[in-house]
């Protein structure tokens, strides 16, 4: 009978450093997560930042006359 309550004990208290162990574990990918969604929120702020850069770029290059884009089919059509 003491046997059985001795197993019992060292059951639980396999439990109770299991629960510590993934609580600490637990709070640990907490924080990677964080670091990462941080992370992440920077890459998508400098994504942003270069889509503007380059829509501004292309924005800049005004497209041929009329003219012009006659003259270059004919010089592609010829070739």
């Amino acid at each position: 009978m003491i046997s059985d309550f001795q197993e019992l004990a060292d059951k639980i208290e396999q439990l109770a450093e299991l629960t510590h162990s993934l609580r600490r574990e637990n709070a640990q990918l907490r924080q990677a997560n964080a670091a990462l969604v941080a992370e992440n929120i920077s890459y998508q702020r400098r994504l942003g930042e270069a889509h503007q850069r380059v829509s501004a770029l292309l924005d800049k290059i005004t497209p041929p006359a009329p003219a012009e884009q006659a003259e270059e089919a004919v010089k592609e059509e010829a070739q």
